[in-house]
């Protein structure tokens, strides 16, 4: 049995290897995951294509617009190799109109690829936790620092240990 390597589990980690993108272009959620998926490193995703059309369909079945200015994309199925999986966290030139739960417009884009539907879940989870947190809320908002956005998902990590 494969033990999971901290990495895997870490979000602040998942972050740093997915990357912040800052004034990413677009107007609808479509042409942001395009920008998205187009701005990420081969290293980290090789298959750039394959994962748009993924996150496409997976939108289509059902909006990952959550509330507070948030969205959640991600494919259906595991897309990423072991220790590959990533969060990259978007925000658009423009608020746009997601579908979101709330009704409200999308500001912060959380790309969440995993290597597996268990670490996928895990990963959600501490999403979902961190985004009751006003302190992490505020830093979306704000379109912060990628350092400062980081840094307050270690902190969160490291009270729930």
């Amino acid at each position: 049995m494969k033990k999971e390597s901290e990495s895997e589990r870490d979000l602040a980690g998942l972050v740093e290897r997915g990357g912040v993108l800052y004034d990413v272009g677009g107007t609808t959620p479509r042409e942001v995951l395009a920008a998205i998926t187009g701005a990420l490193p081969s290293r980290i995703c090789a298959d750039r294509d394959g994962l748009l059309k993924a996150v496409l369909e997976r939108e289509e079945l059902m909006s990952t617009g959550i509330s507070g200015g948030i969205a959640l994309p991600h494919p259906r199925s595991p897309m990423a190799g072991e220790n590959e999986q990533f969060v990259t966290i978007a925000f658009p030139s423009f608020p746009v109109d997601w579908k979101a739960l709330d009704g409200g417009e999308v500001t912060s884009v959380l790309l969440i690829v995993s290597s597996s539907a268990k670490l996928h879940l895990h990963t959600l989870s501490k999403i979902n936790f961190l985004c009751r947190l006003e302190k992490f809320t505020a830093l979306l908002r704000g379109r912060a620092p990628a350092g400062e956005i980081i840094a307050a998902i270690r902190e969160a990590e490291r009270d729930w240990k």
